[in-house]
């Protein structure tokens, strides 16, 4: 047997382990992919810029198993969200002008009348 013989006895026992794209995105997918960096411009000891980089991919399954939702609270992706922040904000400035209009009453209740001041001034 030559040294060649050998080498194609082997290689047809043990298959080449490569894997086509599918497989790979279908495992990147189920237990997800971080990526992280940081960019960093100084002149002289002082920091001008600083990107910070975090790419996390993954499936939607994966990302609500390791805690990550933001696509469902942000109000550009979700209609839902949008909605519920609108209500929010809305909810919130209702509040507010109910206490100005309270703060407003009760200013103009502490404040004498025009005429009652010049009753004062006559005595």
């Amino acid at each position: 047997m030559t040294e060649l013989d050998s080498w194609t006895t082997e290689s047809r026992s043990h298959p080449p382990a490569t894997a086509n794209l599918a497989e790979i995105l279908e495992r990147v997918l189920d237990k997800g992919i971080v990526i992280a960096g940081d960019i960093k411009i100084d002149l002289l000891d002082i920091e001008l810029l600083t990107i910070r980089l975090r790419l996390f991919i993954s499936s939607v399954e994966t990302a609500k198993k390791a805690g990550i939702d933001w696509w469902e609270t942000d109000p550009a992706l979700s209609s839902r969200a949008a909605h519920d922040a609108l209500y929010k904000e809305n909810k919130q400035l209702r509040e507010r002008i109910e206490a100005l209009e309270g703060e407003d009453s009760q200013d103009a209740d502490s404040i004498p009348r025009a005429g009652a001041r010049r009753e004062l001034r006559r005595r």
